[in-house]
């Protein structure tokens, strides 16, 4: 399970651009949820994520993850219960690493470096087996320079790398804005498929309310650095992009503003 108690974030603190991101922020996630993410801008839906991660240590609160407090663990040490994907396609792999390459070291996160051949031939056919559940010809590419794909085929790959080891919770921070319509509806069911086979918990930032909508089992709503709305089982199947803004703002008391969002 995910546990945020209380969380407390302000950046340039007592200057002309203060701004407070996370604002008494609190969430609990069970595990296996599947968590979509929205609010407007400066919602503070990065910045959780960024917390959590901690890319952004918190001034104040506590981050529980499948047990563990790591609130105040640098980066690295968290990294071993966590898969992130980012919002530019560029992110989260090494563009002039081959696609096997790039796997191999996704399958090594966390374990000592030796002097071991660097890809087996057993590992080389369980890297082929995966990528072919992708559907976009990339296992017959393997030794392909990363940096040669597409932006859809990146975020996919990227997908592949971030849950290899089953993480305890994998980040998805927009990891769709950049591609074209049809090819970010491509990686959505590709991500859908892996947390559902995986029963991986998930929190899922999108700026696009009918994604939000459609995918996951529970719907927050996000505004000034805390959790307003939070939408789950049948209710969250009832809804509309129309009635999610109501309700938004009913619980806020001002207009949606993502000019993102509303474009979509």
């Amino acid at each position: 399970m995910l546990d945020l108690k209380n969380l407390k974030k302000t950046f340039n603190p007592k200057t002309v651009n203060e701004k407070v991101a996370l604002d008494g922020l609190n969430l609990h996630l069970e595990d296996n949820d599947f968590v979509t993410v929205i609010g407007g801008n400066g919602a503070g839906k990065s910045t959780m994520l960024n917390a959590i991660a901690g890319v952004w240590p918190i001034d104040q609160g506590s981050i529980v993850i499948d047990g563990t407090d790591v609130s105040h663990l640098p980066e690295h040490r968290r990294a071993p219960l966590l898969g992130r994907v980012f919002q530019d396609p560029m992110t989260g792999t090494a563009a002039t690493m081959q696609i096997e390459e790039n796997l191999a070291l996704a399958a090594r996160r966390g374990d000592k470096r030796t002097l071991k051949a660097g890809i087996t031939r057993a590992e080389r056919a369980q890297y082929r087996d995966l990528l072919a559940t992708l559907g976009l010809g990339l296992e017959d590419r393997m030794t392909a320079k990363v940096g040669l794909l597409s932006g859809g085929q990146r975020q996919a790959l990227t997908l592949l790398m971030a849950t290899l080891k089953k993480p305890r919770l994998l980040l998805l921070d927009e990891h769709t804005a950049a591609l074209d319509p049809r090819t970010a509806e491509k990686v959505l069911q590709l991500s859908e498929k892996i947390v559902t086979e995986n029963r991986l918990m998930t929190l899922m930032v999108t700026h696009n309310m009918r994604d939000a909508i459609r995918y996951g089992n529970r719907l927050i709503m996000m505004n000034d650095g805390k959790v307003i709305l939070d939408i789950a089982g049948e209710e969250k199947k009832r809804l509309t992009v129309e009635n999610l803004m109501t309700a938004f703002f009913k619980a806020s008391g001002e207009e949606f503003a993502n000019d993102r969002a509303l474009l979509s």
